[in-house]
């Protein structure tokens, strides 16, 4: 597994998990940062994703709300919103990364982990 795979799954480990608990993400993200047993502060692109998400979280809840037919965000599994975020911002704002590796990152996200 890639180091940027690992931190795109610690990124969405953050995501998911603020959303369960009901927390803002980059809060929780600070928290975890600096947290020597916390497993995202181990790489800077865990915090450049959750932050990225963060910053965009009003466009990229639109796209997703524009373009999932017969979904709203509200009805969608918790982990399988996070996946699609993270792909969204990887997509939409990172250009460091192709989209055909974000659109494949995410595909092999969601084959894991969702349901």
């Amino acid at each position: 597994m890639s180091a940027r795979t690992k931190a795109r799954l610690r990124a969405l480990d953050i995501l998911f998990e603020a959303d369960q608990r009901g927390l803002n993400s980059e809060a929780l993200l600070d928290e975890r940062l600096p947290d020597p047993d916390s497993r995202a502060g181990n790489n800077p692109y865990t915090a450049q994703v959750v932050r990225g998400v963060v910053a965009r979280w009003q466009d990229i809840n639109a796209a997703l709300t524009d373009y999932s037919q017969g979904w709203t965000l509200d009805r969608m599994p918790a982990v399988d919103r996070a996946i699609l975020r993270i792909g969204a911002w990887e997509v939409l704002v990172n250009d460091e990364l192709p989209d055909a590796v974000a659109i494949s990152e995410a595909v092999a996200l969601a084959t894991e982990l969702s349901t």
